[in-house]
């Protein structure tokens, strides 16, 4: 197989190196890539937001598979204008990446499906409106961005002068760019972080290894969220009967979901 890989960071770089080790993999191509993915790839100067140059690239190179990395062409529906000429692409379509793209689109999915979701004080999409309502929230409180941060877009508040700041910065200086038009404000939940990843064809679904992903930038969970500092990854991290019970609260009931509201 010729293989495409769209991203330039390190997650992608893990997935050309992996997908390289493949006995199928004829060739791999990376774009835009970076120094690291030089190595293991062809790579192309094509952003991954560029979706038209994206497709043209696609059009040109003809991979036999194209697996998106990045959340931003899937947002900008990268996967529809594949979907045109039919080549193998993996990645959701712009609908279902709006789960990913809006935290407000993906908190209602949660409540309307009643999938288990720390309890949602109010979304906003104007700087007054957000202030207003913190008082009448607990506090710490957590604000999230709405849209695509690149993992910056939440907020830990432990008080209302901290909440006011962020919301400032957001909303009004708009230092997270379109991402901060909306905001939701949301109960704190405390506790160990876990990612359980999987793929899914709409119909069936194959759970990856658990990950527990660190964002905070300094040690002791503290300090400003990051893009992700570090992430590590091995099956300890779930015991059996948490799986399950995962896979019978989240999992089963998003599957229904997506089909009850037509997200392929």
């Amino acid at each position: 197989m010729k293989i495409l890989v769209i991203g330039g960071g390190g997650r992608e770089h893990a997935l050309v190196w992996k997908l390289r080790g493949g006995a199928r993999a004829e060739k791999i191509w990376c774009t835009p890539g970076n120094g690291g993915i030089q190595d293991e790839a062809e790579c192309f100067a094509v952003e991954a937001g560029d979706v038209a140059g994206l497709v043209a690239l696609a059009e040109r190179l003809r991979p036999d598979l194209t697996v998106v990395g990045p959340e931003l062409p899937l947002v900008k529906g990268l996967v529809d204008r594949f979907a045109v000429g039919k080549p193998a692409i993996l990645g959701p379509d712009k609908k279902a990446a709006q789960l990913e793209g809006s935290k407000i689109f993906a908190k209602e999915f949660l409540q309307r499906h009643g999938i288990p979701t720390a309890e949602l004080y109010g979304a906003h999409d104007s700087a007054g409106a957000a202030y207003g309502a913190l008082c009448a929230v607990d506090w710490p409180v957590v604000i999230k961005a709405d849209g695509l941060c690149a993992g910056k877009g939440v907020f830990v508040a432990p008080n209302p002068d901290a909440a006011t700041d962020f919301i400032e910065r957001v909303m009004e200086k708009h230092e997270l760019g379109e991402g901060g038009r909306s905001v939701l404000l949301e109960e704190t939940l405390e506790g160990e972080e876990l990612s359980f990843i999987l793929l899914t064809d709409g119909q069936r679904y194959a759970p990856l290894v658990p990950t527990r992903d660190h964002k905070r930038a300094y040690d002791n969970n503290e300090g400003p969220n990051t893009g992700g500092m570090g992430a590590y990854s091995t099956d300890a991290l779930l015991p059996a009967d948490l799986r399950r019970r995962i896979e019978a609260t989240v999992v089963e009931p998003t599957m229904k979901g997506l089909a009850a509201d037509g997200i392929d």
